[in-house]
């Protein structure tokens, strides 16, 4: 299917050919017929990526800042490494989508296929979205007037949050789509309305609304002609939704408005605030949220979990109900909105024209010229030569199954650096795996899961998904046949892995069969292999401390969660007492664990003894600052420390055969590992970690979290 979307390093828009997303959980798989472009915001996106160095800085200080913060920690090169491939995954651009919904995904019971349904999804041939983000069409409102729906809703919310009542004169500031859209809700709302702008036609525009207007390009006064207009009792509220780094638009609306005026930001200004203006007249100033109560709430918006009626009254889905009403009731008028309409193939002209400051309001993107294939759940995305580029007997077929940020930027290049045949890589959304399945020369990309698993040309599967499908996809790839090289965690629960072990003995149970591995890359890196030779040579047992500044996440994130991610000891910690038991080379006798009382409980410490009389801790810390070194190991052992910092520098003090070492860069092992995995796979090595230590780690890291 074809998709818009936007390189961020270079500010080309391309209409690229993806896989055709799956509906999830709770989500719709919508064909679209027609979509709206947001002149201003994606007007912004593709300014952005036009824009020099010293521009894209200038318009991100806070990311200069982690920038900055990371080049300290991890050095140069993996910072400008990490800064390029963020900048390398192009944006799908869109977020005002009408559409028919053609299929359903698992828990979905307020739609049905046929409906016609307006939601924030991308500009695409199909879109898979969450029901909360969608609403059904009235039989009496076009695709059209439709498309219109969620910038009205954006409007729509600031306007709430203004909280205008009959009568009452507001100022709209910015008369843009979301500003024309707003002269039509208030009027609707029994208000007087005074509309501010630059451009004479949208002041006509407005006018035809049933606005009062105030031409800035002529008026010497803004401020005294809106008092005018009030009789010099002032506006009652002012809705600013114009985009600017001009303070103007908010300086100028506490002024016009009366004593206990309320000032509501819908779009993008400067921020420079008087505090006499505010304080004389105790005015109120808000910035309103998208398109209302449950936007960027992932338990509302992916979760499906509605706000109840009678506390919330306005979430987003229903302030797109309620635009969807006035516009069946003939409240909104679209039809004088639409200035423009391409065709999908041609959606780049519609980005030249807004991007050459063209004179543009509503610029619609139609769909009716192609045809639709829903079956398209695999594309090509490298020529013959380069996916074939290592082809050959004893070369591997690797295929993925996840193509999110760590797979982009670590496995899929640690795997195209080995002689495997890279095959398909797969994702849910489709546009994922597109992108990193390009970048990384896969043949091909697909949101068909289950025919990764039937493709019997595939030798193995590196998963890398979130962590309550591991056990699943893992069990999948062992009774097909297939290697597997599962992103950490293993598994969630012990009956997981009891599931896990019992797959694997069957799948070797008449010889060697697949090759099982967890991603506990750091037994690969280099100073962790100079480490353990050092320690081969060393009598009586070690003391380990393993500490990870591995910083704060939110509570609400899905790692956090013991279904989902498995909280953060299951989930990454796991790394570290994996690192500690291969390093004592021994088998962990106890394992106990002591929690910081906080909301999440991911500030531990980590106690492990082992067999041969070895001890080691794991202080996993998340209350520490990103400016210090995430990971530092210090190893004991036979009046010897070796001390590694962030896999970059190596110290010995006092051990003799061991220098001081330092690296030009981080290296945690994901390429060696990589390597490894892929020699086992072809017959020409050993399992790069010994299947027992596999299971061992994660037993461990459940019993932790479980019966601590």
């Amino acid at each position: 299917m074809k998709q818009v979307l936007q390189g961020l390093k270079d500010g080309r828009t391309e209409v690229a050919d993806v896989p055709v997303p799956q509906p999830g959980k709770r989500q719709l798989l919508v064909q679209t017929s027609t979509s709206l472009v947001s002149v201003g915001t994606e007007r912004m996106l593709v300014d952005f990526g036009k824009a020099g160095w010293i521009d894209k800085a200038r318009q991100q200080p806070d990311k200069v800042k982690m920038v900055l913060d990371k080049v300290r920690v991890d050095g140069l090169q993996p910072t400008v490494e990490a800064v390029l491939n963020k900048l390398d995954q192009p944006l799908p651009l869109g977020y005002c989508n009408v559409g028919t919904v053609v299929e359903m995904g698992s828990g979905v019971s307020d739609f049905a296929e046929g409906d016609r349904v307006v939601s924030n999804g991308p500009h695409a041939e199909y879109v898979a979205i969450p029901t909360n983000l969608a609403a059904r069409i009235p039989d009496a409102v076009s695709d059209d007037e439709a498309a219109f729906t969620v910038m009205a809703a954006i409007g729509l919310q600031g306007i709430r949050l203004a909280d205008p009542t009959l009568g009452e004169t507001v100022v709209v500031s910015g008369l843009g789509l979301i500003g024309l859209l707003c002269v039509q809700l208030l009027k609707a709302n029994g208000c007087e309305v005074i509309g501010l702008d630059f451009d004479a036609e949208k002041l006509e525009l407005a006018r035809t609304f049933g606005a009062k207007t105030i031409d800035l390009s002529t008026s010497s006064d803004p401020v005294a002609d809106a008092l005018g207009l009030t009789g010099q009792r002032g506006v009652d509220a002012v809705v600013i939704c114009a985009s600017t780094d001009s303070n103007d638009p908010i300086s100028q609306g506490a002024k016009m408005c009366r004593k206990r005026g309320r000032i509501v930001l819908v779009g993008v200004t400067g921020l420079e605030l008087s505090r006499a203006d505010f304080y004389e007249k105790e005015l109120s100033f808000q910035v309103s949220c998208s398109y209302g109560p449950g936007r960027y709430d992932p338990n509302y918006e992916q979760g499906g979990n509605d706000y109840p009626l009678g506390f919330v009254r306005w979430t987003e889905q229903r302030n797109f109900e309620a635009v969807l009403g006035l516009m069946a009731d003939g409240k909104i008028d679209i039809k004088p909105l639409i200035s423009h309409r391409f065709s999908i193939e041609n959606a780049a002209d519609a980005y030249q024209l807004i991007s050459d400051r063209k004179p543009a309001l509503g610029v619609m993107l139609d769909y009716s010229s192609t045809p639709l294939n829903r079956g398209m759940k695999t594309v090509s995305v490298a020529s013959a030569a380069e996916s074939s580029l290592f082809d050959g007997p004893a070369a591997p077929k690797v295929a993925f199954i996840g193509a999110g940020n760590y797979a982009n930027a670590v496995l899929a290049p640690a795997f195209a650096a080995t002689r495997a045949q890279l095959g398909v890589i797969a994702s849910a959304g489709g546009l994922s795996a597109y992108q990193v399945g390009k970048k990384s020369s896969f043949s091909a990309s697909t949101t068909d899961l289950d025919s990764v698993f039937e493709d019997t040309s595939v030798d193995a599967i590196v998963i890398s998904t979130r962590h309550d499908t591991h056990a699943q996809f893992v069990i999948r790839a062992l009774n097909a046949g297939k290697s597997v090289f599962v992103e950490k965690p293993l598994c969630l629960h012990k009956s997981e892995l009891d599931e896990i072990r019992a797959a694997y003995e069957a799948a070797n149970k008449a010889g060697p069969g697949p090759v099982l591995s967890v991603g506990f890359n750091r037994r690969f890196a280099p100073h962790v292999r100079t480490a353990r030779e050092a320690l081969a040579k060393k009598q009586g047992p070690k003391a380990m401390v393993m500490t990870v500044n591995a910083g704060a996440i939110p509570s609400d994130h899905w790692t956090q969660d013991l279904n989902a991610g498995g909280g953060r000891v299951i989930g990454e910690a796991c790394h570290f007492i994996d690192l500690l038991r291969h390093l004592a080379d021994s088998p962990i006798k106890n394992a106990s664990m002591s929690s910081m009382e906080s909301q999440c409980g991911d500030t531990v410490s980590i106690s492990l003894d082992f067999e041969d009389g070895s001890i080691g801790t794991v202080h996993y810390f998340a209350n520490g600052s990103k400016s210090f070194p995430k990971e530092r190991l210090e190893i004991f052992a036979g009046e010897s420390i070796l001390q590694l910092d962030n896999f970059r520098k190596l110290r010995s003090f006092g051990w003799p055969g061991v220098r001081n070492d330092r690296l030009m860069r981080q290296d945690k092992g994901q390429r060696a590992f990589a390597a490894g995995f892929v020699e086992a796979v072809s017959g020409e090595g050993a399992p790069p970690i010994p299947v027992d230590q596999i299971f061992e780690i994660a037993e461990t890291s459940i019993q932790l979290v479980h019966d601590s």
